[in-house]
């Protein structure tokens, strides 16, 4: 069974890093663009960053631009979110997301991110 899940996602002061997680299982990730979005309750959920299969090609959302990097280690078939210079704004619910062109689509059950002031 295709399965992400994500970890790291903790309670943190403004200003401090956290590093998230994601781990494939039941498939292999190299041939998956992998992203990571966020949802706070009531609104919709968005896009934070991404990183194409052949992770040549990144993207950022611009609040988060110069203070979130994406990677992938395809050996640990495992993806991840460094986060630093946090904010209470980057509170959410962060999601791990594996697509192909093919229509491919898998999304992780979530782990919570808390940034107090």
């Amino acid at each position: 069974q295709e399965r992400l899940v994500e970890s790291g996602g903790n309670l943190v002061q403004a200003g401090e890093s956290l590093t998230l997680s994601c781990v494939a299982s039941g498939f292999t990730l190299d041939h998956y663009a992998v992203g990571w979005f966020r949802q706070v309750p009531g609104k919709e959920r968005e896009g934070v960053a991404c990183v194409s299969a052949n992770n040549f090609a990144t993207y950022y959302k611009d609040s988060v631009k110069g203070r979130f990097t994406i990677s992938r280690d395809n050996a640990k078939n495992s993806a991840y979110l460094q986060m630093s210079s946090l904010k209470p704004e980057d509170t959410a619910v962060y999601y791990c997301n594996a697509r192909t062109l093919y229509g491919n689509d898998y999304w992780g059950q979530g782990t919570q991110v808390t940034v107090s002031s």
